[in-house]
């Protein structure tokens, strides 16, 4: 598959997706990712969006064990 192609997503790979840009607005980078692309953003940066996005599905799971 070329980089050109597009795969249909998951139902999981798609909200991933939603919660990463989510998360990115909230830490102000949304403009920054739309703009320069997500290899622009620094480790530091990714790594807190990972560890927020992590947090939130472990979140989300526990609520859903309840």
């Amino acid at each position: 598959m070329s980089s050109m192609e597009k795969r249909q997503l998951t139902p999981e790979e798609a909200e991933r997706e939603r919660l990463k840009y989510e998360i990115a607005g909230e830490l102000g980078l949304l403009e920054k990712v739309e703009r320069e692309g997500w290899k622009a953003l620094s480790a530091k940066e990714t790594g807190r969006i990972g560890g927020i996005m992590t947090r939130r599905r472990k979140e989300q799971s526990l609520k859903q064990e309840d």
